[in-house]
């Protein structure tokens, strides 16, 4: 990669540094580099599940309208680049590593020294600036109120998409102290949307002045191949499998509406949006593939629904690993709701869980279970007709790649 060099450096000080939340850091080093941010309508999405979907169809039906988009997303699932794309698609090397080093080297000059994330985040604005997007959409890191991405001025609209329990350590232990997080992104905007939320949390943003997205939303249609909907008096078809994928889509649609984004743009790019590692189906030599990179126990609901829904007769297999932070309880009993015997690998990751702590806990759901030495043995070790590896986007590339040299064995 063109960019190794700066890429090595922000692994490192993400390694060694981890996270620092707050927004004064980010807001300087945006200064310092001429505010970006200003020049650009930034289109703000936080959530506990949903965010990169909802980003993702925004994005789209930005770019069938016409207009130039930049996109920041994280994490990185199957490439570095890709959390940085320009018209949906990750901008070219050279051009990020001129952003990431413009941003690293002016962060270096600060007596307070930005993360590793804020030197991203930085970056990605200067590279949407730089490219000449008129919108930047930008997924928050992690909350919202504290988060690097919420450094930037000049919101058109804020979204704030499904809130469930997550990252209590440092978010809250209740509903109610995470939507003051998420909520946290409500400022300097015109418009605030939500949508799909469990009661606490709906009775928490009703106090907002927000746009609440998803009434009377009919699902008409699901298969393998995704979904059709009736939502205010139109129909819209979308690739994304999973009931919540509808109401990411409608918020998606009242944001763009918002924007005065024309009604054939919407349906259209909702129709060609795609997302790897969000109950992503591969078929291989008579077998499913599931690669899903939900990692708390809500976010499982689209697998689990789509699972049951088409796949309920045969036997399954769940690959899955998870990072230390991560409530392995409560998602294993999630997963648990799928009838299948359990491999256990533990991620390529400093912050993995280990195998045999995951293997303790799948345990007390499941009596078949084992564990792999890593993902390409466990592919190898599963037999079912359904195979679904899931519990952490460090999972994914790898099962992808491994899937890919198989289909060319064909």
């Amino acid at each position: 990669m063109f960019y190794e060099d700066i890429y090595l450096k922000l692994k490192n000080m993400l390694v060694t540094g981890g996270s620092n939340y707050g927004v004064s850091r980010t807001r300087k080093l945006l200064n310092a580099l001429g505010s970006p941010d200003d020049a650009l309508k930034i289109v703000h999405v936080a959530a506990s599940n949903g965010k990169g979907s909802i980003c993702r169809y925004i994005t789209q039906i930005l770019c069938v309208e016409g207009k130039s988009v930049g996109s920041f997303t994280s994490p990185a699932v199957y490439s570095y680049d890709e959390q940085f794309c320009v018209n949906g698609l990750p901008c070219e090397a050279t051009e990020l590593k001129r952003a990431l080093s413009l941003a690293y080297d002016e962060a270096q000059k600060m007596q307070d020294k930005p993360t590793a994330f804020e030197i991203e985040t930085a970056a990605a604005l200067v590279l949407f600036y730089y490219k000449g997007c008129e919108y930047a959409v930008i997924e928050c890191g992690l909350g919202g109120l504290n988060d690097a991405t919420n450094a930037v001025n000049n919101k058109a609209v804020a979204i704030i998409g499904s809130v469930s329990l997550e990252h209590t350590a440092i978010l809250g232990d209740t509903i109610s102290k995470i939507c003051e997080q998420k909520a946290g992104i409500i400022k300097n905007c015109p418009y605030i949307i939500t949508c799909n939320q469990c009661n606490e949390a709906l009775n928490y943003f009703s106090k907002y002045t927000a746009f609440f997205s998803g009434e009377h939303l009919k699902i008409t249609r699901q298969d393998i191949s995704g979904q059709s909907f009736l939502y205010r008096d139109e129909s819209y078809s979308i690739k994304m499998l999973g009931k919540e994928q509808c109401y990411n889509a409608a918020l998606a649609i009242d944001a763009c509406r918002l924007l005065k984004i024309s009604k054939f743009a919407i349906a259209e790019g909702l129709s060609v949006a795609r997302l790897k590692g969000r109950v992503q189906v591969i078929p291989l030599n008579n077998k499913t593939y599931i690669l899903d990179g939900s990692h708390n126990e809500v976010a499982f609901l689209p697998l689990i629904d789509t699972v049951k829904r088409h796949f309920n007769e045969c036997e399954k297999t769940i690959i899955y690993g998870c990072l230390s932070d991560k409530d392995v309880s409560a998602c294993l009993k999630a997963l648990s709701e799928i009838d299948g015997e359990f491999i256990i690998v533990q991620p390529d990751s400093y912050r993995a869980m280990s195998g045999d702590d995951i293997l303790n806990q799948v345990k007390k759901y499941c009596s078949k279970a084992v564990l792999a030495n890593g993902v390409e043995d466990a592919l190898k070790m599963a037999n079912s007709p359904l195979v679904i590896v899931c519990g952490s986007f460090t999972l994914m590339a790898e099962a992808e790649k491994w899937i890919k040299t198989e289909q060319l064995k064909r």
